[in-house]
């Protein structure tokens, strides 16, 4: 084709709507139409055409903050939420610093929300929208993390940040619900869709102030509004001064920070860096071009380095519901790691990329340096083949289409399918359960599909498969050898954690402990199986009939005994210590809220309570001796009774000092 002004203006106008369309449905929640790598080299080429041409459609993303469809009330910014300059340029960092000091912080990939408070309360929640106008989506401030309703500031304060979820609650709501999800950005955007808080609360979002807009007060450092974010009970984004931003300074610390990246030491989904001006004076004083503040900030995002390879063929993965398809390829070099396998989502994305049998030709990257992706299919070879039957129970498999975004999805029918069960297993192998260390969830996921895992049992039969298990990528020989000393280690456990690793219904480490200090062990799992009333145990203190019928019930359910009784051939079962072991919190009543520090967790706070003589309930009354929160001064709704009831607040460190560790 002719390189004609006529030609370009056709290609960018080809490239406009094709990157609006993936914006549209990147920023709303309705699947992942291509990858960052190919955005960011669409939106680059239109960039590259509008300086030739001389021509920027008004429809640009190079002119236009993508807007949102979260429904609700509309609400116009009073300071704009302007979209950074990006680059992927170490010098054009040191060039844009200009020798000023600089703060170096993550890019979040999330949802941006303003949040801004009046006379020490919330006032306000309003997404980003186009920049200029946002959602109003105060209704939802119950069920996201990271926003106080009242906070110690009584002027007005506005605050920008992130909306994320983390790499872990990802995974556990995508294997709890069996919904599909890209990525824990795609969850995020589509979850601040929905009206319901109570199901937002469910994917566990936080968010992350990365910018104080405005405050009252005269703070003209970037850094010592940070600090001031801290000091009012805000978690920040992480971020390090640079005090002499040179290339050499500047390279230094986007490779520490890289680093980070690739060690897989970020708990939330990161796209970039992101360098402000300290001076925030001088930052205000920049001109606008375009969508962009030009002093407001400058993103850097990772040139993902790719890699040509040749498919092998591709692995059908169930875990809960979801049958996955994983590109398996002839080994390639990234970003200093060996890469040979890389999930492709679901059979939309097999659709989109034009996935076809072994000898496709294939574009590789590791996504933001973390994530294997592929990116392109360059030579398709023969058709993908959809598997009819579950790779794990061989069930008959389904193709469900998504209602809301229309992506399809591989799933398997029947409702007793092992892989279903990951959740369970996950919960026997934890900390709490029996104690198996080295067994990850998507490593469960992985022995359930290779056909080692059915039930609880079956976990110690794994030391029949550690030559293989050795074998398999990701693994090798130290790693079974772990293993195995794991599963020697777990075979000797506690009643009490035994109970709690079975998964029996309303039954926790708290009921698992009252059961036990009225029946031991073998005479508690006699009664459930022979009786006849399924309020046998409701008597108990803290049982009740609901929880004695669950239990009782799950002793009735014939499978599940045969699974226990298989399980018992590997284990010993050892009686809990059910008297106290000590007097320090004798007749003394308590109730522990927020984060604990000193301890693991709450669990371990109240064991040693309860081993000391004392009680530990759930809600603060009148017969509550102590309420334990670090946040003393909190004005949550335990802190607020307690004082009404004068009854002392003490923090995890006053416990200590009064009644020992």
């Amino acid at each position: 084709m002719e390189d004609t002004k006529e030609n370009k203006l056709e290609r960018m106008r080809s490239l406009v709507d094709q990157l609006n369309k993936a914006a549209d449905a990147y920023y709303n929640g309705r699947g992942e139409v291509m990858t960052d790598y190919e955005w960011d080299a669409m939106f680059d080429e239109v960039k590259k055409l509008e300086a030739e041409t001389g021509t920027i459609l008004s429809d640009s993303p190079t002119n236009n903050v993508s807007s949102d469809d979260v429904a609700g009330e509309k609400e116009a910014h009073e300071f704009a939420a302007l979209s950074l300059a990006k680059t992927k340029k170490i010098e054009d960092l040191v060039k844009w610093a200009e020798g000023r000091k600089i703060w170096l912080s993550w890019k979040l990939d999330g949802l941006t929300l303003v949040v801004t408070y009046d006379q020490g309360k919330l006032h306000k929640i309003v997404t980003r929208g186009d920049g200029h106008i946002g959602t109003n989506i105060t209704h939802l401030a119950d069920a996201l993390n990271g926003i106080p309703k009242t906070i110690k500031e009584k002027g007005h304060l506005v605050i920008r940040g992130e909306a994320v979820i983390s790499y872990e609650d990802f995974n556990t709501f995508v294997l709890e619900s069996g919904e599909d999800y890209a990525n824990p950005r795609n969850l995020a955007s589509g979850s601040l869709t929905l009206k319901d808080a109570e199901e937002v609360r469910k994917r566990k979002i936080t968010w992350v102030p990365f910018t104080l807009v405005y405050c009252d007060h005269e703070i003209v450092s970037w850094g010592e509004r940070m600090d001031y974010l801290e000091s009012l009970g805000f978690k920040t984004v992480d971020h390090e001064l640079i005090e002499h931003p040179d290339l050499a300074n500047i390279q230094a610390k986007v490779d520490a920070w890289t680093q980070k990246v690739t060690n897989g030491k970020i708990i939330y989904p990161v796209d970039g860096l992101v360098i402000d001006y300290d001076d925030t004076v001088y930052a205000q004083g920049g001109s606008v071009t375009g969508h962009h503040a030009t002093r407001a900030g400058y993103a850097f995002k990772w040139a993902d380095e790719s890699a040509e390879t040749t498919l092998d063929h591709v692995e059908w993965s169930c875990a809960a519901s979801t049958i996955t398809p994983v590109a398996v390829f002839e080994p390639v070099a990234l970003e200093g790691t060996t890469v040979k396998r890389a999930s492709l989502c679901n059979i939309s994305e097999c659709e989109r990329l034009g996935i076809g049998a072994r000898g496709t030709i294939l574009d590789v990257i590791k996504a933001n340096k973390i994530i294997p992706k592929v990116i392109k299919v360059k030579e398709t070879k023969g058709h993908l083949e959809i598997p009819t039957l579950c790779p794990v129970c061989e069930a008959p498999t389904e193709i469900v289409t998504s209602a809301s975004s229309g992506t399809k999805t591989l799933k398997c029918t029947n409702e007793n399918c092992a892989a279903k069960k990951l959740r369970k297993f996950a919960r026997f192998v934890s900390k709490a359960g029996m104690d198996i260390d080295g067994i990850s969830e998507q490593t469960l996921a992985r022995f359930i599909n290779e056909g080692w895992i059915v039930r609880n049992g079956d976990l110690f039969r794994l030391k029949n498969h550690l030559e293989e298990i050795a074998q398999l990528d990701g693994f090798g020989e130290k790693s079974a050898s772990n293993l195995n000393a794991s599963l020697d280690k777990s075979k000797s456990v506690s009643d009490r954690k035994l109970i709690f690793a079975l998964s029996i219904p309303l039954v926790g480490p708290d009921v698992a402990r009252r059961l036990l200090g009225a029946h031991p062990f073998e005479e508690l799992v006699q009664i459930a199986e022979t009786s006849e009333d399924e309020e046998v145990f409701a008597s108990i203190d803290g049982i009740g009939p609901e929880k004695s019928a669950a239990f009782v019930r799950w002793f009735h359910n014939e499978e599940n005994v045969s699974d226990l009784n298989d399980l018992l051939s590997f284990i010993t079962v050892e009686a809990s210590e059910t008297a106290p072991s000590g007097n320090k919190c004798q007749d003394l009543t308590f109730v522990v809220t927020g984060d604990v520090h000193h301890y693991k967790n709450r669990n371990e706070l109240k064991a040693y309570i309860e081993s000391q003589g004392g009680k530990v309930t759930g809600s603060v009354s009148k017969s509550t001796s102590y309420l334990i929160n670090n946040d003393v001064n909190s004005t949550s709704s335990k802190n607020t009774k307690a004082k009404s009831l004068n009854i002392p607040i003490i923090s995890e460190d006053e416990f200590i000092e009064k009644f020992g560790a």
